[in-house]
């Protein structure tokens, strides 16, 4: 079990991974698009982390099946089935409040220029947003709702929620684990030993397009 010593810990996956394992990593992937507080919260680096220690983290949580590929592939089912159910929670209870939540004044967990960036996201990529927007965060969080308040056709958003939450669980949850693996055999370098450097480089990567998007993609007057 993880201890919280600092505030810090609030950002780094391998907290949450070691704090409570699979059911806290469900939880996290849930709650960025299903609860509003996805945008703080540690999302493509907890799934790249989480791969690394996936034989672990089934193994504690269920046993495990004596397979590296099984115990990956069922860790980035599940992980792929909360993202889905985050996504059609977000859907849901953006066609439900509509453009209320415009109106809404700020909260810690809810900020408006946040759902003004995915529904610029939303307009520029079009039904495709809801694929891309997995990989970014911020956008992920509100990409569903802005597509619930726009009225987007519930089947077509289901189709592209799946495609999207797939290509993201899997995509980053195998390449936490088998790159691990590589370094590991082809160079020795245990990725364990340089999470928190892995974790910087995911963020940046992951972010620059949304900071792009904020300080060059302005409409000009």
């Amino acid at each position: 079990m993880g201890n919280f010593e600092s505030w810090k810990d609030l950002l780094n996956p391998e907290f949450y991974i070691k704090l409570g394992g699979l059911w806290v990593v469900l939880f996290i992937v849930f709650a960025e698009t299903g609860l509003f507080v996805g945008f703080f919260l540690p999302g493509d680096s907890l799934l790249f982390v989480a791969g690394i220690y996936s034989r672990m983290i089934m193994e504690q949580a269920l046993g495990g099946t004596g397979s590296d590929l099984l115990d990956t592939t069922l860790l980035a089912t599940l992980v792929a089935v909360a993202a889905i159910l985050g996504n059609m929670v977000g859907y849901w209870f953006g066609k439900k409040s509509g453009p209320v939540l415009y109106d809404r004044p700020d909260s810690f967990l809810f900020k408006k220029k946040y759902l003004f960036k995915a529904r610029d996201f939303y307009d520029d990529h079009g039904r495709l947003a809801i694929i891309l927007a997995r990989f970014l965060p911020v956008v992920r969080t509100f990409a569903p709702i802005v597509a619930g308040i726009v009225g987007m056709d519930k089947g077509k958003f289901i189709l592209y929620n799946i495609i999207g939450a797939v290509a993201w669980s899997f995509s980053m949850i195998f390449a936490g684990h088998y790159l691990d693996k590589l370094f590991m055999d082809q160079f020795g370098i245990d990725l364990k030993a340089h999470l928190e450097m892995i974790i910087l480089i995911i963020v940046l990567v992951t972010t620059a397009p949304v900071i792009i998007k904020l300080f060059f993609g302005k409409d000009k007057a």
